[in-house]
């Protein structure tokens, strides 16, 4: 699975000739043999042309051109306007990243890095002139945009409440703006926020328009959104001229960038199909997609050249493992494929022998599968064989499992309840789009569901009856339970108005309390004596940290700060509060044990040309 070499031609597989027909007569002549063989060959070409027509969903050729040659990862590639120079960020993602930003003159110049800024960062963009670079922070509560020079500095904040900012002429701005809780829309208006006018916002209120991509006429715009399970969904393409049309673009599954020809006449794609992501485009107004690159290499980021000939990407693999820290120190558990951690995190059993993990195998599009492993041999096997699984929950006592499955053709999303020794098959008890579903205090299902173009947290029995909602208020996600079943974490949008606010809600009764200041994903040690809050993100260059907050009797927690833990805290900020130096981590049963995922990328930026 390598990645292509600078320069080299990649070409439509052809079809195997057919096999010379043995002679029934005496042998000809070689020279007569050899001529018989050419037109036989030649009239089986014009019959194969006339019955099959061209293939035209895969491009004849296409040429990959090496620009940058890391170790690590070079990703979410952004051109200048004279296209002289490109913008990236280089570490392991691209999206809410704390890795820094880097520029190279192209096409041989060196990476320079030009940010020290240690926040969630995405987007980057360049001003009219070239001179600077835009990019979004995660600035808790809110998003901004900040600036900085080409030639590195100081950052500088340019607009308040703006993400994934881009200039659709020296005066006119076009970003995301939240209008409510997380509640994501595309606008524009000047740098002083004159003429400010909302563009197109997404139907459901947990849905985030992330990114803007104006067409060269400024008439139109391509859009990357997350949709109402915090997912990628698929590009959508709005006017930016007053049609309150939308169009889905590409394919069904999710998008993550987009950009157009500088006539206007492509639209193109970074998009996701059958678990992989590659470069599709499609005519502008109306047209097919068309899938561009293939191959056991996924691209991330896209940025089209001035000539229209060429678009620059990211391109590469990813390895994950799971490792195991505990007082014997660290060693890594083999695992063949993609292990996940963005949709539902592994998990240990109650004892820590066992971990249960999603796995994903190759580009097939069946999803990932349920594994379990037993933590002294490294040992897996499929706990629901042949079975999508998007995210799952073991009951208390081991003995069952809840689980969501994606959504296919006219498939929704559907949730089911399965027996873990397998002694029956399992049971679909909700398939109407509902997700996250965990078990309760009282072996009930508690799940997120959308009403209208809201979220709530709700619960049912375990036959799918007495359906009813947990708050009666809204929330924008739910991200899990407590070992013993006191407290549910959740995303709540802010009463006061922008923005969410991590809560841990009791189930049994008294006062929520805000967890953390900006977006974390707090984590339960296994038999819920600790609740870990990340403080610090990875990076390139450190695994992040987090802050375990003890917990008494009961799962009860201690007294948060007012607005909750600040990103980057010290374990000064609560009582008994311990530091530890990892931020993703799978919680064991005290702070000396735990396991995580250890992802490997490696990407470079290539200049793929178009066909």
């Amino acid at each position: 699975a390598a990645v292509p070499l600078a320069g080299t031609e990649i070409a439509a597989p052809k079809e195997n000739p057919p096999e010379p027909p043995v002679p029934l007569l005496a042998a000809p002549s070689p020279a007569r043999l050899r001529w018989w063989i050419a037109a036989a060959g030649a009239a089986l070409v014009l019959a194969a042309a006339a019955f099959y027509p061209p293939r035209t969903s895969r491009p004849a050729a296409i040429r990959f051109t090496q620009l940058t040659d890391f170790t690590d990862s070079a990703l979410a590639p952004a051109l200048s306007p004279d296209g002289h120079m490109v913008a990236f960020i280089r570490g392991s993602s691209g999206f809410l990243t704390s890795d820094q930003i880097y520029v190279k003159v192209l096409p041989d110049g060196e990476a320079r890095r030009v940010t020290d800024d240690p926040r969630r960062k995405y987007s980057l963009a360049f001003s009219p002139d070239g001179s600077q670079i835009a990019y979004t922070v995660l600035n808790s509560p809110h998003w901004a945009t900040y600036t900085v020079s080409v030639l590195g500095g100081d950052s500088h904040l340019f607009l308040n409440d703006a993400a994934g900012l881009t200039w659709l002429d020296p005066k006119r701005l076009l970003f995301s703006q939240v209008r409510t809780g997380l509640h994501m829309g595309i606008v524009t208006a000047s740098e002083t926020r004159e003429g400010f006018q909302e563009i197109y916002f997404p139907a459901h209120e947990r849905g985030m328009a992330h990114f803007s991509f104006a067409s060269p006429d400024r008439k139109s715009a391509l859009v990357v959104e997350m949709n109402e399970k915090g997912g990628w969904g698929p590009c959508r393409l709005i006017s930016l001229t007053g049609d309150a049309r939308v169009r889905l673009i590409g394919p069904k599954d999710g998008c993550v960038a987009a950009g157009w020809s500088p006539d206007g006449s492509w639209m193109y794609l970074n998009a996701f199909a059958e678990g992989q992501a590659h470069l599709w485009r499609q005519r502008f107004p109306k047209g097919d997609p068309e899938q561009l690159t293939f191959g056991p290499t996924q691209e991330d980021g896209l940025a089209v050249d001035r000539d229209g000939r060429s678009i620059i990407t990211s391109m590469g693999v990813e390895e994950s493992a799971i490792w195991i820290h505990d007082e014997a120190g660290e060693r890594s558990l083999s695992s063949e494929g993609e292990v996940l951690t963005g949709v539902s995190t592994p998990s240990f059993s109650d004892d820590d022998q066992v971990l249960y993990f999603l796995l994903r195998r190759g580009s097939s599009d069946s999803g990932p599968e349920l594994r379990r492993m037993t933590v002294r041999s490294g040992k897996s096997e499929a706990v629901l064989a042949a079975t999508s699984v998007l995210t799952y929950d073991v009951s208390p006592d081991g003995k069952q499992l809840v689980y969501s499955t994606p959504a296919g053709g006219a498939k929704p999303q559907c949730i089911w309840l399965a027996s873990l020794d397998r002694s029956s098959p399992p049971k679909a008890i909700a398939s109407a789009g509902e997700a996250w579903p965990y078990f309760g205090p009282r072996g009930q299902i508690l799940f997120q569901a959308s009403e209208g173009n809201v979220n709530y947290l709700e619960q049912m029995n375990l036959d799918g009856s007495g359906r009813k909602k947990v708050v009666p208020y809204p929330i924008s996600d739910f991200q899990g339970i407590s070992p013993g079943r006191h407290w549910v974490i959740a995303a709540v949008p802010r009463q006061d108005g922008k923005g969410a606010k991590m809560l841990a809600i009791p189930l049994e009764g008294g006062a929520s309390q805000q967890i953390c200041a900006s977006f974390c994903v707090p984590k339960w040690s296994s038999n819920g004596r600790y609740l870990l809050v990340p403080v610090e993100p990875p990076s390139a260059g450190s695994p992040g940290r987090s802050l375990a907050i003890a917990l008494g009797p009961g799962e009860s927690l201690p007294r948060f700060p007012e607005g909750g833990i600040q990103p980057f805290a010290t374990p000064s900020v609560m009582p008994g509060a311990q530091s530890v130096n990892r931020a993703d981590l799978v919680p064991g049963r005290d702070l000396a044990h735990y396991a995580y995922v250890n992802n490997t990328v490696h990407r470079n930026l290539y200049r793929v040309s178009l066909p």
